[in-house]
């Protein structure tokens, strides 16, 4: 008896005389470049190596995981606008008391770095903005807390604060002045205002909307109070808080310059102000340039607190 396929004797085959791969017992395997019958595609698994190897290119990582792929994109848009200012201030476009040239801005920043003036302006905003900052994120996040897990508390307090929240920040300044005299007090006390409502709101946002699933959880075993905040409503709402952080760290650099309105004589803020009255527009373009600079500064660093954080907490 003559088995079709084995040794010997021929292969399996179709009324078409085409090989049947799958019916031939000394196959090792179906035919890689057969095509599947109803879609016409190659059979799947079809060319897969036996040698533990893979016909696909191993997996990549995407370019913009890697952090100098990031930072070469984001330079982008600002040497442009950089190579447009240049061009443009070259060309004699704009005349130069509207509009400097780069280079005009470079000496003048090269002139109070020689008197001493730019790191010590530069130095006593960043100390307002951070020490602001640190006041009003901390009293944001515990009034915060208190609205989203106190009902009774959201109704006595959100109704004021939201109102409170309305007033211009140019509309601290005479009671500030007033209450706390021409100081740094008064300075710090604006920043804390500005860095205050933006954590207030979302963390109050934030706890109102935990899943109670999770708080119930918490309860069952045995957190209460200050341990199931801490380790059931606060590592839930981390994504949200972090995100008021950065607004609250972006509205205290705006604010700065409001607050150093206040009498002041040294500060980015003052240079800005002064500048502008002095009729000096590359010193005035030079403290716009530090305060977009600082403010990123900062905020990337807030950036990678925030991934640790979230690596601790989530």
């Amino acid at each position: 008896m003559t088995i079709p396929g084995s040794l010997g004797t021929g292969p399996v085959t179709d009324d078409q005389g085409r090989v049947r791969a799958g019916l031939n017992p000394f196959s090792s395997s179906p035919a890689a470049d057969e095509p599947d019958r109803v879609t016409g595609r190659g059979r799947p698994g079809a060319g897969v190596a036996l040698d533990g190897g893979s016909p696909a290119r191993g997996h990549r990582r995407p370019a913009l995981s890697r952090a100098w792929v990031r930072a070469a994109l984001g330079a982008v848009l600002p040497l442009a606008l950089l190579g447009v200012w240049h061009a443009v201030t070259t060309a004699g476009l704009a005349p130069a008391y509207q509009l400097p040239a780069p280079l005009s801005v470079w000496t003048a920043a090269v002139d109070l770095a020689e008197r001493g003036q730019l790191a010590q302006y530069t130095a006593i905003s960043t100390q307002r903005v951070l020490l602001g900052f640190v006041i009003g994120g901390s009293l944001g996040l515990l009034v915060g807390a208190l609205v989203g897990l106190s009902r009774v508390a959201g109704a006595l307090l959100a109704p004021t604060i939201g109102a409170v929240r309305a007033v211009p920040s140019l509309a601290w300044i005479p009671l500030l002045i007033l209450w706390m005299k021409i100081g740094e007090e008064s300075k710090i006390t604006l920043i804390a205002i500005g860095a205050f409502f933006p954590v207030y709101t979302t963390v109050a946002a934030a706890l109102r909307h935990v899943d109670p699933h999770l708080v119930e959880v918490g309860r069952a075993y045995g957190l209460r109070a200050v341990s199931l905040f801490s380790r059931v409503q606060l590592p839930a709402v981390l994504p949200s808080m972090v995100s008021g952080l950065r607004l609250a760290l972006a509205q205290s650099w705006l604010f700065l310059v409001a607050a150093e309105l206040i009498a002041s004589s040294m500060g980015l803020g003052f240079l800005l102000m002064d500048s502008g009255n002095n009729g000096r527009i590359d010193r005035l373009l030079l403290a716009i340039v530090l305060l977009a600079v600082l403010g990123k500064i900062t905020d990337s660093l807030l950036g990678l607190a925030e991934k640790h954080l979230l690596r601790r907490w989530s």
